[in-house]
């Protein structure tokens, strides 16, 4: 039997180093703001023959657009976001574009929004998540109303949900730092999704917790929240990966304009998936039976075998 709640310090560190990259991240770059959340105008266009991406980006800047995202959405087509212009002046754009290259510009899609729909957008999708996550809480103790103190099944199974949002989120301010990704309001929609994939997860794990307490199959609360894991592990992996079979064939096929909220549901599912399993219910087990001075003691001595690998390496 696989022994998941005795590497419990090695789960908490490994989530506590993410957090606080992620953390360090979001204070140093932020978050790359798309055009839903900074606003501005969002345009497609498509050229006949294609063009080169490089030689578009060059002629933007030619024209005065310098600061223009340019996104290749493939069989010649361009997701461009630049600053605000109407309707028109998009359409003018994309001829004198078109013309400058020697092709044929259509544009296809066109899509504008304020800063201050921005803004907004940026609060309802923040307040979305508080209101789902308070909602989780009480549906979680009142599901388990018949355990002792089920206030602490909830939390934790809300610590590990805000875990995976502060993971996500914290991965797209590098992504958007290194590699220019862009969160939109798909992102919100994404993290939504991943909100519920991973509680659901862990509900199901805490259920068997529940199941084989009420059975007595050990004493010791440790053994029985092992138990639960392993028993629910198949199943976890195999929800897990068939999920990820097709939000991969999404990500490598989907059109350009899912391609971050795929990305979001493709990390989602990885880090709810072990939240799960190594942070929800080894929470439970530190909480339960109270051991949180040797929780502690263990960040101590793994930070201070990480110090001496470093002087090693040195």
């Amino acid at each position: 039997m696989i022994d998941f709640v005795s590497k419990k310090q090695w789960f908490f560190l490994a989530s506590t180093v993410l957090v606080i990259v992620g953390i360090v991240s979001l204070a140093v770059f932020g978050l790359r703001l798309g055009t839903d959340f900074a606003g501005g105008t969002s345009m497609t266009l498509h050229f006949e023959p294609a063009v080169e991406q490089a030689a578009l980006r060059a002629e933007m800047a030619e024209l005065g657009y310098d600061k223009a995202t340019i996104q290749n959405a493939g069989g010649g087509s361009f997701i461009i976001h630049l600053r605000e212009i109407s309707s028109a002046d998009a359409r003018a754009l994309a001829d004198e574009v078109g013309g400058a290259l020697g092709s044929e510009a259509r544009l296809t899609d066109y899509y504008l929004a304020s800063p201050t729909v921005g803004a907004e957008t940026a609060r309802n999708a923040g307040i979305a998540v508080i209101v789902a996550a308070a909602a989780m809480l009480l549906y979680i103790v009142w599901a388990f109303r018949r355990m002792p103190k089920p206030i602490r099944w909830g939390t934790c199974a809300i610590i590990a949900l805000l875990h995976d949002v502060f993971v996500i989120v914290g991965i797209f301010s590098i992504l958007g730092w290194a590699a220019g990704v862009e969160i939109d309001a798909m992102f919100s929609t994404g993290l939504l999704a991943v909100v519920g994939y991973s509680i659901n997860n862990t509900v199901v794990i805490f259920d068997r917790i529940r199941e084989n307490v009420a059975k007595h199959i050990s004493a010791d609360f440790e053994q029985v929240v092992n138990s639960s894991i392993v028993d629910t592990l198949g199943r976890s992996v195999n929800t897990s990966l068939t999920t990820l079979f097709v939000v991969l064939a999404l990500f490598l096929f989907g059109g350009a304009t899912i391609h971050y909220f795929v990305l979001v549901l493709l990390l989602g599912v990885l880090v709810g998936t072990y939240s799960s399993l190594c942070i929800s219910s080894q929470l439970l087990v530190v909480w339960e039976k109270g051991r949180w001075d040797e929780l502690i003691s263990g960040f101590r001595f793994l930070g201070r075998q990480i110090r001496g690998l470093t002087r090693a390496s040195t």
